[in-house]
């Protein structure tokens, strides 16, 4: 075996191309590591599966899911179906418009999840839905 392909088989590729999601992927990896949290490292690592393979999930699903005081992890995309009639903190990696309305009409937040890894690094209180 050549040393070349001893480090391609070695090191992980990332076949992503758009550079925040690899930098997002990356800080995450970083995060976990630093701070011993999985949480990180497993949203990291779902973020590199293909975007079919996402998770999509509805509002309406958050508020059954999600306790009082636990932030909804999501790692893909949240949708508008179903209704919110408390506040939620979500964080994903997308929002369509009218899902990130709803969660905010009901007096919810919507974040980004390098922010939630920034500012809960332990990932304490996360609930990872989808």
């Amino acid at each position: 075996m050549s040393q070349e392909s001893e480090s391609m088989s070695q090191k992980r590729v990332l076949r992503k191309t758009d550079p925040q999601l690899i930098a997002l992927v990356e800080s995450l990896r970083t995060v976990g590591r630093e701070q011993g949290s999985p949480i990180w490292r497993d949203i990291a690592s779902r973020l590199e599966r293909p975007a079919r393979l996402w998770a999509e999930v509805n509002v309406g699903k958050l508020e059954d899911v999600v306790r009082d005081g636990e932030t909804a992890v999501v790692p893909g995309k949240v949708l508008a179906a179903g209704h919110v009639s408390r506040p939620v903190t979500v964080a994903a990696y997308k929002f369509s418009a009218t899902a990130r309305d709803k969660v905010t009409a009901a007096g919810g937040k919507c974040i980004s999840l390098g922010e939630l890894a920034k500012t809960n690094n332990k990932g304490a209180k996360c609930r990872i839905v989808g």
